[in-house]
């Protein structure tokens, strides 16, 4: 081969690889991972995302890709986050951050499928027919609200054993508040103290709210699962510091950022069996016939030194019992 031919041969070659590559990726499939979170606080879930789509045969940029989109705690864009995936033309769509992002993706299609994570009651909430047979486009995995509820509210009595009332937090827009507030009265009523259910959707809410709590002597406060409360974890846990109120949230970030306790559902554990469900429908399986998952992890993590600020000493046996102690 001449010179000249052999050079033009290349820099065809060359101008090539880069359509070669995108048609190559375009074949693959594409998974729409929506989240009511962050990026910077959901690093931990994404990894167990990507650990759940390896068990299921799958590993982004070989055979599979993510596209991501973060409302960032503003619910209100999650519509528009959903229907920029479904534009995409992806496989499937996961909706991570709680009820109002499987709510925002089950209203942005009924034939891509949907896998939805940590959503209170979904039968009762409309997102499925039944557990066993969800039906439709739409299938992942339930957080069990009443276990959660009941458990927090016995750690808080063992921590504040002369407790008399213990409040309950809960977003009344959110589907499992009625449930949660329910679970609330009758756990407490159970071990013999009141309760007080105070209801928060935005920050000011949460102001006022903390703000009554000595008034009306709460030893302490159990917060409910939603979106929008875990995604304010970090002003609750500074505000239980302002007001000295021993508090229990769901999710680990709350003790991360400075909170006492938080005991509920495994996330990460969620996330990657959420995972697992898309691996399956990627490779034929219909949302329709996947049973909704329920917990099967779940994980206590105490902050030792909020403890010690709040003036509490953790019980030894609520310490053996920790999955995590943050000193």
């Amino acid at each position: 081969m001449r010179r000249r031919d052999f050079v033009k041969a290349a820099v065809v070659s060359a101008a090539a690889w880069p359509f070669a590559a995108r048609a190559q990726q375009l074949a693959m499939p594409v998974i729409g991972f929506m989240s009511a979170r962050g990026p910077g606080e959901s690093m931990n879930l994404v990894s167990a995302f990507r650990r759940g789509l390896r068990e299921a045969g799958f590993i982004e940029g070989q055979n599979v890709i993510i596209a991501f989109r973060w409302a960032e705690g503003h619910l209100d864009l999650l519509p528009t986050l959903a229907k920029e995936l479904i534009d995409l033309r992806v496989s499937v769509l996961f909706a991570g951050g709680g009820s109002p992002s499987a709510f925002a993706a089950k209203a942005a299609t009924q034939t891509i499928p949907v896998v939805f994570s940590a959503v209170v009651d979904p039968v009762a909430a409309g997102l499925v027919a039944s557990l066993n047979r969800p039906g439709g486009n739409v299938t992942g995995m339930s957080f069990t609200a009443p276990e959660v509820v009941a458990k927090n509210t016995q750690l808080l009595k063992e921590l504040v054993p002369g407790a008399g009332i213990i409040a309950y937090l809960v977003n009344p827009s959110s589907s499992g508040a009625e449930l949660f507030r329910q679970e609330a009265e009758r756990n407490a009523a159970a071990l013999g103290i009141k309760a007080r259910v105070l209801n928060a959707s935005t920050e000011h809410d949460l102001d006022e709210g903390f703000a009554s709590l000595t008034q009306m002597g709460a030893g302490g406060l159990v917060v409910s699962s939603d979106s929008f409360l875990d995604s304010r974890h970090e002003h609750i846990a500074a505000l239980s510091a302002r007001y000295r109120i021993p508090a229990i949230l769901t999710g680990r970030e709350f003790v991360l950022t400075g909170g006492l306790m938080s005991y509920g559902p495994s996330l990460p554990d969620s996330y990657r069996r959420a995972a697992l469900y898309v691996g399956r429908i990627l490779k034929g399986d219909k949302a329709a016939d996947l049973p909704v998952m329920q917990p099967e992890k779940y994980d206590l993590v105490i902050n030792q030194k909020t403890a010690k600020a709040l003036g509490l000493t953790i019980p030894s046996g609520v310490l053996a019992i920790a999955d995590e102690v943050i000193e």
